[in-house]
């Protein structure tokens, strides 16, 4: 009698073109992604045209020189992006999102709230984002054809937008890594091209010769910058859950801010010379139809169609994590499905703000800085919860992470971590309170503090300061065998492992 072969092996979830993986926990012989992998993830993360608006705006409205705004981008980055690359260690840790991973800080219940704050910023990014991107297709449309936007166009391209962020957001990981890859190098071959063009055509004289701004408003444009990168830090672990555990934190840390300064730093800068050409470009009607202005056609239209691609990728990351942060909030679909929740959002917001919005610069940076806050509660939290399992030998429970009830490892008491939701809470009021917009002032708005555009840093300080001092949260043991935390042989040094 014959033997029957033995059925080969199921395909690694992670060799499939569309990821059909959730929030659950990747198992170790799945973790085969390479920290290098990181680089062209945080590179395409962050072409967008918009830094090139924002360096513009630390000329024109921060009357900063060249050299700050050089400064800015720098710090902006280094800041921004290692507390990106710090906290993303915990995606090798438990190999699960970030916003999954912080039920273990806050309690399975209490992770609603932070949860639920971060999940309605993602919202207001995509949108931003969304919005960009359609006033790309336009201007493009533009300077080809010669075709006038309206209502009915408008409506069209954000639609052709947001529908194509949808389908590549669906497909995963391996589509968006190979997507970002090719995307780093088109973008990066262009924008050598346009910094060579912005070399010969610039009045030199006039761009260094422009005095230096205040220390404070150097200080405040470090902060609008940093913005973009702080609201990355929840979603950090959402790229590093394939790693294997051996995977040098470091590493992910050093990767994380080079592939993003690598953007930053020259947009914000180029933004900062074409200031000197068009005066009126932070001030434009859109982020995007300046470059037609600056640039020849044959030169704006490839750049801003490589733009265009950029963005397009920025929000199917953010799409990706949010997939996540659904889920985790409760909405029962497959992540790919869980993305459409966004997408339909990001859509009437951005009708909004392309026909009923009178400036978006405003509304962006009104955007931003309550994006900062959000967002900053949640990073000091989860910061000093990261350095207190650092030396735990089960740093998180696989199956206490997707147990939602009384029996998971974090239950804690009712589903709730009260040391980590109140550090979160006073810390976010203290934020709120130290940040001023266009319709809202805070009672500490007009403090030092305040008034240097330091609430963002204030607010991680507090929630960090506050949670280290309140009783160090009790864990519930766990109902069964507990399964994954960092293995002992993990080498990464102690610093960031």
């Amino acid at each position: 009698m014959g033997t029957t072969a033995p059925p080969p092996p199921p395909t690694p979830e992670t060799d499939r073109t569309v990821e059909t993986r959730g929030i659950e926990p990747v198992p170790d012989r799945e973790r085969g992604g390479r920290v290098r992998e990181l680089f062209p993830t945080w590179v395409a993360a962050n072409i967008s045209v918009l830094l090139l608006t924002m360096g513009a705006g630390l000329v024109v409205f921060n009357g900063l020189n060249l050299w700050q705004v050089l400064l800015v981008g720098a710090c902006a980055s280094a800041v921004s992006y290692g507390m990106v690359g710090l906290l993303s260690v915990s995606g090798k840790w438990g190999g699960a999102p970030g916003l999954m991973l912080s039920r273990a800080t806050f309690g399975v219940r209490g992770n609603y709230f932070p949860g639920a704050i971060i999940w309605v910023a993602r919202f207001g990014w995509e949108t931003i984002n969304a919005v960009t991107g359609s006033y790309a297709i336009l201007t493009v449309l533009d300077l080809v054809f010669g075709i006038e936007s309206g209502g009915v166009l408008i409506a069209v391209t954000l639609v052709a937008f947001v529908a194509c962020t949808f389908l590549v957001s669906g497909m995963g990981r391996k589509v968006l890594a190979v997507c970002n890859t090719w995307s780093t190098y088109l973008f990066g071959a262009f924008s050598v091209l346009v910094l060579g063009y912005l070399v010969t055509h610039v009045d030199w004289h006039e761009v260094l010769s422009r005095p230096a701004g205040s220390a404070s408003l150097l200080v405040a444009g470090v902060g609008t910058i940093a913005a973009g990168g702080i609201s990355w830090v929840p979603s950090g672990p959402d790229f590093t859950r394939y790693l294997p555990h051996r995977a040098s934190g470091r590493r992910i840390a050093g990767v994380t801010v080079s592939g993003a300064a690598l953007v930053v730093v020259p947009m914000v800068a180029m933004g900062g010379v074409m200031a000197a050409i068009t005066p009126d470009l932070a001030t434009a009607k859109d982020p995007v139809s300046f470059l037609g202005d600056v640039l020849p056609a044959w030169l704006a239209v490839p750049y801003l169609l490589t733009a265009l691609v950029g963005m397009l990728l920025i929000n199917s990351l953010s799409m990706y994590s949010a997939g996540f942060t659904a889920q985790t909030m409760g909405v029962r679909l497959p992540r790919a499905l869980a993305v459409s929740v966004n997408a339909v959002i990001s859509l009437v917001g951005g009708l909004f703000l392309m026909l009923v919005a009178k400036s978006f610069l405003d509304s962006f940076i009104t955007f931003l800085t309550l994006l900062a806050v959000s967002f900053s509660a949640w990073i000091g939290v989860y910061g000093v919860d990261m350095a207190r399992r650092r030396r735990k030998a089960v740093r998180y429970d696989a199956s206490g992470l997707m147990d939602t009830g009384r029996t998971s490892r974090y239950w804690y008491r009712g589903g709730f971590c009260w040391q980590a939701l109140t550090a979160w809470g006073i810390a976010l009021a203290a934020g709120v309170c130290l940040t001023k917009l266009e319709w809202f002032t805070g009672p500490l708005a007009t403090t030092w503090i305040g008034r240097n555009g330091l609430g963002w840093a204030a607010t991680i300080a507090l929630a960090a300061a506050v949670f280290a001092v309140l009783p160090a949260p009790r864990e519930n043991a766990p109902a069964g065998p507990v399964e994954e935390g960092a293995p002992a042989e993990d080498a990464t040094p102690a610093a960031v492992r």
